[in-house]
C-alpha cells in the first residue's frame, strides 16, 4: 500500500541529505558547465528525486522497464556529453550559441523524475504505480517548477518524451532530443532491447 505522503504528493523537495547531495554532485557530469546557484537547484533536483523513491543507492535506479538493467545515471551522463558535443556544433554550423544555463539543466535533469517512475525487480525494473498517474516528463516539470527553474527548462522537460503529444521548439529541445535518443539507444542495446531507430510504430 502506497504511503499518505505518496498518494497526496509523489515528491518532498530534499534541502539536506548531504551525504546524498556528495554523491550526486560527484555523479553529474557537465555541473562545472553552470553558475554556483545553478550547480546547487540542479544537485536539490536529483536529490530530491532520490530521496522520494524506494532507490537506496543512484546505482540502483534504472534507465528503463525491461528484463535487463542499464543504469539512469550512466544515461544521464551520456545525454549531457552528447548535448554539448551537439550545443556546440549548433553554434558553430547554426550560428546560434545556446545559453548553458538553459541547456545544461535541460540535459542533466531531463528524466530527474524516473527514480519515481521505476524500481529494480531481479535483474530488470519495472513500473511504480506513479507511471500510471502521471506520464513521464510531467512530474519531473512539476518538480522543477517548485525549484524555480526557468520555463524553458520546465517545458521542455515536460514535453522531452518520445510519446509526449508535443515538443518544444526552442533549440535546446532540439538538442536534447538527439541527444537522449542517441544515448538512449545505447542503453536499449545493452539492455538486449531493440534500439529506437529500428522500432516500427
Amino acid at each position: 500500500m502506497r504511503s499518505l505522503r505518496s498518494m497526496t504528493q509523489p515528491y518532498s523537495i530534499d534541502r539536506g541529505s548531504n551525504w546524498r547531495r556528495e554523491a550526486v554532485r560527484a555523479w553529474l557530469y557537465g555541473l562545472d558547465r553552470v553558475s554556483a546557484p545553478m550547480q546547487e537547484a540542479i544537485v536539490t533536483a536529483w536529490v530530491s528525486a532520490w530521496a522520494s523513491s524506494s532507490h537506496e543507492r543512484l546505482e540502483d535506479m534504472p534507465f528503463s522497464p525491461g528484463t535487463g538493467f542499464f543504469p539512469l545515471m550512466q544515461h544521464v551522463n551520456e545525454v549531457t556529453r552528447a548535448g554539448l558535443d551537439l550545443g556546440a556544433r549548433a553554434a558553430e554550423d547554426w550560428g546560434q550559441a545556446l545559453d548553458p544555463e538553459v541547456l545544461v539543466p535541460i540535459l542533466i535533469l531531463h528524466d530527474v523524475d524516473k527514480p519515481l517512475l521505476y524500481r529494480r525487480n531481479g535483474g530488470g525494473a519495472v513500473h511504480t504505480d506513479l507511471y500510471h498517474e502521471l506520464p513521464h516528463g510531467v512530474i519531473g516539470a512539476m518538480l522543477l517548477k517548485e525549484l524555480g527553474f526557468a520555463h524553458a527548462v520546465v517545458s521542455t522537460v515536460a514535453t522531452h518524451a518520445t510519446n509526449a503529444p508535443f515538443h518544444g521548439r526552442n533549440p535546446e529541445a532540439h538538442v536534447l532530443h538527439y541527444a537522449d535518443l542517441f544515448a538512449a539507444d545505447h542503453a536499449f542495446r545493452v539492455m538486449g532491447e531493440t534500439p529506437l531507430y529500428l522500432r516500427h510504430r
